[in-house]
């Protein structure tokens, strides 16, 4: 689904306060949940990467910075996901060349990418199969609020021109529990992109120093500065998309949004190849996106890469070495 409107930053309408009621029983849910159930230790130590809202924020891109990071230090990751919009409940090791996002979801095919990555619904099960294989240390993409494996290391990642919405509970608005509580869990805050909405102070009022960082978007193959194009995607947040193609220097003809994790139909294809056919139009979409699209379609779909630039490497590297000599 994609966010509604009112929960974005300095909406509280009369819909987000009607619904607020049942955000206090969602959050008093999480909270005893997270309270009850005793966290399993790891043979191995766990870096989860989360937020504190529903949406993409980020985490899968700082997934693979640090992944890339430890990696460079000697390290043997790999990635635990839940393997969102897939059937597979794992503990399954995927297979790029075996699984599609149908199997697995998107994410962790691209998180495959970089690292063996496991899917599993039971995330204790899935780190007990990652060190069997002969993982020794485990990046988490998301599972923030699951409270059946211990993390060793919780970093929040928030999108700087999101923050944490009107900063109300799910349905009233995003938050998936308190920023109380969740700032309280975690070891470190990142917030990508321009802060647009105050979250620096905020999350410093709780004792964090968040890192910064931003998305930048890799060359695009071909000559795109002055075309028209027909930008399309299903993720979290896809004005952060649409915002990277119209630095680009091209001309955005069309922007078409789509749930995150949208599974794309033929007949979606056959829109988006008539939309981008009647302006004489090449299509964008993201790497997200492309574990999604039927593969001959690729072909007529150019995809625009990111790449995550930190504010200042040393304090990121500085808290892999706590971690690293774990």
């Amino acid at each position: 689904m994609q966010a509604p409107d009112f929960w974005q930053s300095g909406k509280r309408g009369v819909l987000a306060a009607f619904l607020s009621p049942l955000g206090w029983i969602y959050g008093l849910v999480t909270k005893t949940r997270l309270a009850i159930t005793t966290a399993s230790a790891s043979p191995v130590p766990v870096i989860c990467i989360g937020n504190l809202v529903s949406g993409g924020t980020g985490k899968t891109p700082v997934a693979l910075d640090l992944a890339r990071r430890l990696q460079a230090k000697g390290r043997n990751v790999h990635f635990l996901s839940r393997g969102y919009g897939g059937k597979e409940e794992g503990p399954l090791l995927v297979e790029l060349e075996n699984h599609g996002f149908s199997h697995v979801g998107d994410e962790p095919l691209l998180l495959a990418t970089q690292a063996p990555t496991w899917i599993s619904r039971k995330r204790r099960a899935g780190c007990m199969a990652a060190a069997a294989a002969g993982a020794d240390i485990i990046i988490m993409d998301d599972g923030f609020q699951n409270p059946h494996l211990k993390k060793d290391l919780s970093i929040i990642v928030i999108d700087g021109c999101y923050g944490f919405g009107n900063q109300k509970l799910i349905p009233a608005g995003p938050l998936r529990e308190t920023i109380a509580d969740g700032l309280a869990r975690a070891q470190a805050v990142v917030i990508i992109g321009e802060d647009r909405t105050g979250s620096t102070d905020l999350v410093s009022s709780f004792g964090h120093s968040p890192i910064g960082a931003c998305l930048i978007p890799k060359p695009v193959p071909g000559n795109i500065k002055g075309k028209p194009v027909v930008a399309f995607t299903g993720i979290g947040r896809p004005e952060k998309f649409f915002e990277t193609v119209s630095g680009l220097g091209c001309i955005v003809q069309k922007k078409i949004p789509f749930a995150d994790h949208h599974p794309y139909s033929e007949a979606d294809i056959r829109k988006l190849r008539n939309t981008a056919k009647k302006g004489n139009a090449r299509l964008l979409s993201t790497e997200k996106d492309a574990k999604r699209l039927p593969v001959p379609f690729l072909s007529e779909v150019t995809i625009v890469s990111i790449a995550l630039e930190w504010d200042n490497k040393d304090s990121i590297e500085t808290l892999l070495d706590k971690i690293n000599n774990v």
